[in-house]
């Protein structure tokens, strides 16, 4: 079967490399899945060039969240474990771990659901404890995280801020629903957020880029906010001033999804559940941009790790449907 395999840490367009390997036996209490379709996520290109938490053996094949289908024929979504990751045509995963897939949804839908989604959730409503009528600011709202959490706050009846770089991301994110688009490249963020709230500023922040949208939101939060730290794709982790969310009375919270597999894998069962719900309401639905063939996966992988990319990117091997 074809699978990408990464020999060595570097930057993804240069150390991806597409290779025929064995078909994956599955082990006891294993899953043989065929690969429909592969989301690309943020964390692919950190694994690629070893600035990831984790650090899978050499050589390893990326892709993290896919949507397969099983030997009998079921459509699942599936997170495929490191070192054996989805850009491949076949993958083992732990029966235990998979979903069924969301009729509602299309393979490439269905792929880029799982994690973007969940992390949303959890970080608005376990992190945050966001309510319908609060206002929520999104930082890269057009990019794969960024747009489910602006669908998931809409859907939670938020007004949502959301916060883009260019007029093609700005359009994006119209089109997803925020109620306010800021331009970071020509707006004034903090002003901006200020004006639309009559000065209260944003009660929850979902922020999944850090550095200066860190910044800029602690200056525009509001009286018993929530910053949702989700990660640092600008590459600078923020040093938060303590002395500052005391006096202005905000709360700093930090959420690794990943966690809730090893502390409370029924809250990822159950929120699996109101997904699948919300999706076949019309509430959610992931935001795909393109539907990338297998032997452009390195290139598409490179672009998400620039930054260049609007919604999600779903790699899509040979003969997938």
């Amino acid at each position: 079967m074809q699978a990408w395999r990464v020999h060595r840490n570097g930057e993804p367009s240069e150390v991806m490399r597409l290779e025929v390997i064995d078909r994956p036996v599955p082990g006891e209490g294993q899953l043989l899945l065929k690969v429909l379709a592969a989301n690309i996520n943020f964390p692919d290109a950190l694994l690629c060039r070893g600035q990831y938490q984790v650090r899978p053996p050499l050589p390893f094949t990326p892709g993290v969240e896919i949507c397969g289908e099983t030997e009998d024929g079921r459509r699942v979504i599936a997170n495929p474990a490191l070192p054996d990751g989805g850009f491949a045509e076949y993958v083992t995963v732990d029966a235990s771990t998979v979903l069924p897939a969301p009729a509602s949804l299309d393979d490439a839908e269905a792929a880029a659901l799982h994690i973007g989604y969940q992390t949303g959730w959890f970080g608005l409503h376990r992190r945050a404890h966001i309510q319908a009528g609060e206002t929520l600011l999104v930082h890269a709202a057009a990019g794969g995280v960024g747009s489910a959490a602006v669908q998931l706050g809409k859907a939670a009846g938020a007004t949502v801020i959301g916060v883009v770089g260019g007029a093609e991301k700005a359009r994006a994110a119209r089109a997803l629903g925020c109620d306010l688009v800021i331009d970071r490249h020509t707006e004034d963020i903090v002003a901006a957020v200020k004006d639309a709230t009559g000065g209260r500023g944003a009660d929850v922040v979902y922020d999944p880029v850090g550095g200066d949208a860190y910044a800029k939101s602690v200056k525009c939060i509001a009286f018993e906010g929530r910053v949702v730290v989700v990660g640092f794709a600008s590459g600078t982790i923020p040093a938060p001033a303590l002395n500052h969310a005391l006096v202005k009375n905000y709360s700093i919270v930090g959420l690794h999804w990943g966690l809730y597999n090893q502390k409370d894998p029924a809250s990822i069962l159950a929120c699996h559940e109101e997904l699948t719900r919300l999706a076949a309401e019309g509430a959610i639905k992931p935001l795909i941009s393109e539907r990338v063939p297998m032997k452009d996966a390195a290139d598409a992988v490179q672009r998400v790790a620039d930054g260049t990319t609007t919604g999600r990117l779903v790699v899509i091997p040979e003969g997938a449907n």
